[in-house]
């Protein structure tokens, strides 16, 4: 099997990669990135430091069976000031996504793993709890990257309906933690602030950066296709996950966490956007039901587990999650 991922020098392939270079049944990873494969040399591995926009992608698709599409900016710390224009990360995750995708099914690619969001659901307060894989994309406004992900998977339901052949999943995880999860999720979950909010306080989940490697991995060749929520159990509030690393938590208002916050997106790459924060205001729970039914996972670190992970090297790694930008 020859398999195609972009985002390949992201911090879910530094997991992703090793596990699938363990099987035996892969016979070639071609990783594309704008910057350098982290790995140590083996010959089933071919880097390609290339942008998913570029045409030297189509190159790699050639006999190619399964796109792994990673690649998506999360917080644009690679991108310095352009990271705020709106339409320039638009042209990366949408534009970008629809190109490489595009590429591959000409290449004749038959299957498609697409690493998407919980974010394209938005935190409203009228979802269900839990949130099933049929509930109606309503990523929060002025959040890109929940915004950009739900513009990926409309056209990828186009796509489906044009071309009943490909075989397309979408992973739509809660907030990746693990050793290389991104540095403000790990600061997050161990400072003592908590926003002040009224009870019962919103709840919360998260999933290992393992069980989604391990996801990822079983949909190379799971009949199942569509999509399927990843997250860990038991929910939790925000207090609840930082009470379980630090003895006590302060409360803050949220409309104050949230213009500090806004302050640290214009002058530093390390904050996330606005809409981070908004997200803070209601409950996102997954129902990961169909995930266990049809593609035979289930998250083998409960939440507790997930929040006691001790954080390695990985920390100092670039400022994106599962993204190269």
């Amino acid at each position: 099997m020859k398999v195609v991922i972009t985002g390949a020098a992201g911090r879910l392939a530094r997991v992703l990669i090793p596990r699938l270079l363990a099987d035996p049944h892969i016979t070639a990873i071609h990783g594309v990135d704008l910057k350098p494969l982290p790995f140590a040399a083996d010959p089933r591995l071919i880097p390609v430091q290339a942008d998913i926009r570029d045409a030297a992608c189509a190159e790699q698709f050639e006999r190619a069976d399964v796109l792994i599409h990673m690649a998506f900016v999360l917080m644009g710390g690679g991108l310095g000031r352009a990271r705020h224009d709106r339409e320039t990360v638009r042209a990366i995750n949408v534009a970008g996504s629809r190109h490489v995708i595009d590429t591959a099914m000409e290449a004749c690619v038959e299957r498609v793993v697409f690493v998407s969001s919980a974010a394209v659901y938005g935190a409203w307060p009228d979802l269900p709890n839990p949130v099933s894989e049929d509930t109606p994309l309503r990523p929060l406004p002025g959040f890109a990257y929940g915004e950009d992900k739900a513009a990926v998977e409309a056209w990828l339901d186009s796509l489906e309906a044009k071309f009943p052949h490909l075989h397309l999943i979408r992973l739509r995880p809660h907030a990746i933690v693990g050793p290389h999860a991104h540095p403000l999720l790990n600061r997050l979950l161990h400072q003592p602030f908590v926003p002040a909010l009224p009870r019962p306080l919103p709840l919360t989940q998260c999933v290992g950066e393992d069980d989604v490697a391990h996801a990822i991995h079983l949909s190379l060749r799971s009949a199942a296709r569509g999509a399927f929520n990843l997250a860990t159990d038991p929910p939790m509030s925000l207090k609840a996950m930082i009470r379980a690393n630090r003895r006590f938590t302060i409360p803050v208002p949220l409309s104050l966490i949230s213009a500090a916050h806004r302050l640290a997106w214009w002058v530093t790459p390390t904050a996330g956007e606005p809409g981070w924060i908004d997200g803070l205001r209601h409950s996102l729970v997954l129902d990961t039901q169909r995930a266990r039914d049809e593609l035979g996972w289930t998250a083998r670190r409960d939440t507790r587990q997930c929040l006691k992970w001790e954080v390695g090297s990985g920390n100092g790694l670039r400022g994106e999650s599962h993204s190269s930008w």
